[in-house]
């Protein structure tokens, strides 16, 4: 039987936010193209070819289950999600354990600009379980980010505050592949009311 790289690598969505700097209104619920941002996000990494899709949720997590359609998507509650996103990343890869996943590829509900084409790119440069790829922009090191398991204990103790995998990659940067994307993709975050403008 063939091995294919799409059964082996997670879909790894962080959208735990509180859009502190929005006026607290979730990042997961803001509205584009009619949905809810996180039905988007989700959908991106489907479309790259990740089979599986975790979803981190923390602030509003009730509201995002009711007006989410996030069917066929593992939802993982992060109660610590207030400390920031390295507590989320630390809820997803624990999510993972024992599924078979041998890599994630991590990306942000936050980046709308940053669709499946340049995830798909991401997950194309997976190899095995010791994989440590990232997307690229301008040779700038950004999102969507892949971790292969042989990764993950050292990045969950690493990941703390909003730092989240930071720490690790500057670490491991001779091990890291970075995968160029600024043709493809825009890697833009929604943190601000002046940013809403980037939501369709």
């Amino acid at each position: 039987m063939t091995r294919n790289p799409h059964d082996e690598v997670a879909g790894l969505l962080l959208a735990a936010g509180a859009g502190r700097r929005l006026g607290g209104r979730p990042k997961a619920l803001l509205e584009h193209r009619g949905r809810p941002l996180v039905e988007h996000a989700a959908g991106v990494l489907r479309a790259a070819g990740c089979a599986r899709v975790h979803v981190v949720l923390g602030a509003g997590a009730g509201d995002v289950r009711e007006r989410a359609d996030l069917a066929g998507c593992v939802l993982v509650d992060n109660p610590g999600w207030a400390e920031g996103m390295g507590s989320s990343l630390r809820a997803g890869l624990a999510s993972l354990a024992g599924t078979g996943a041998r890599a994630a590829l991590v990306s942000l509900v936050d980046q709308p600009g940053i669709g499946s084409a340049a995830v798909a790119r991401v997950l194309g440069a997976y190899e095995d379980e010791a994989s440590l790829v990232s997307a690229a922009y301008d040779g700038v090191r950004g999102h969507p980010v892949l971790f292969g398991a042989a990764h993950w204990p050292g990045i969950a103790a690493a990941a703390t505050g909003d730092r989240g995998a930071r720490a690790y990659l500057k670490e491991h940067a001779a091990a890291l592949t970075l995968v160029e994307c600024a043709d493809v993709a825009e890697p833009y975050d929604i943190d601000t009311e002046a940013d809403l403008r980037h939501l369709e």
